[in-house]
């Protein structure tokens, strides 16, 4: 999917990109699968802010995905691919053989009039949901579970594909985009493919307004704060302070350590992202 660039009328349109949409169906979001959408402002239920920089943004309406693709041996036709503003890749609409439609996540090349199928016994193409234990080493997925029968929770942002390395009786090793290898249950659902919109990281938004119609607020650095504010603001001057970097409530935000220990998932981990990396630490 190429990007769409301007003539610079104006200086933010200078360098603004956008997508140009053409993969994208003309017709309106299924209305069965369209949900009211609550801002929240990065704030929990009690009202504190759990998220910085969250607020405001366009009107949105949250589109109901099938992230667990459990409509085994029944065929979906692909009748359109659909703009999704909740997320960074682009979104299909299938119309199954009993009269069922639901919304899955598009990958590269996935056109209307596809057939999809999701199982066991599933063809290894693009687009169709087979246990890993089914597909074979070597190949590119996406939408993977983690807990078979959960749903996929890995690898759903535009551009992303893991690649499936190895596998055993019990679990397969997968090469994660961050360049991490770990160990998943080979009874976990994943699509064969890559996510759609893989251009989506080369977009230019040219402008502060485009943040804020994302529901971006800005980022202002705690050094350039009030003492009263940030614990790194005031001192005479543009000074450093001499503090640790931390949030403004004090959360150390360089080395200390916040994984809870009692979840011991480590050992799922074959090959860590920063040594895949280069890292030496």
């Amino acid at each position: 999917m190429p990007n769409k660039s301007y003539n610079p009328y104006t200086p933010s349109r200078r360098h603004m990109t956008t997508a140009d949409f053409s993969e994208l169906s003309d017709r309106p979001p299924e209305k069965s699968l369209l949900r009211g959408l609550r801002k929240k402002g990065g704030r929990n239920n009690t009202g504190r802010i759990m998220v910085r920089h969250h607020g405001g943004g366009h009107k949105r309406a949250y589109r109901l995905i099938d992230f667990k693709r459990d409509k085994f041996g029944i065929p979906g036709r692909v009748v359109s691919i659909e703009y999704d503003p909740n997320r960074s890749s682009r979104i299909s609409l299938l119309h199954y053989a009993d009269g069922e439609k639901r919304y899955i996540l598009a990958p590269v090349g996935l056109k209307c009039g596809d057939t999809l199928m999701s199982g066991p016994k599933a063809d290894i193409r693009t687009g169709n949901a087979l246990p890993l234990a089914n597909i074979p080493e070597g190949s590119f997925v996406h939408n993977i579970e983690l807990l078979p029968g959960r749903g996929g929770q890995m690898v759903r942002a535009a551009g992303g594909q893991a690649q499936l390395l190895a596998k055993d009786e019990r679990y397969a090793n997968l090469k994660m985009p961050s360049g991490e290898v770990r160990k998943v249950p080979v009874g976990c659902m994943a699509t064969l493919g890559q996510v759609s919109n893989i251009d989506r990281n080369t977009l230019n938004l040219g402008k502060a307004g485009r943040s804020r119609h994302r529901g971006i607020r800005p980022t202002v650095r705690g050094t350039a704060m009030n003492p009263t504010d940030h614990p790194l603001g005031g001192g005479r001057g543009k000074s450093k302070g001499g503090n640790h970097p931390q949030s403004p409530w004090g959360q150390l935000a360089k080395g200390f350590k916040t994984r809870n220990k009692k979840k011991l998932w480590g050992w799922m981990i074959v090959s860590d992202r920063r040594l895949a990396k280069g890292s030496t630490t």
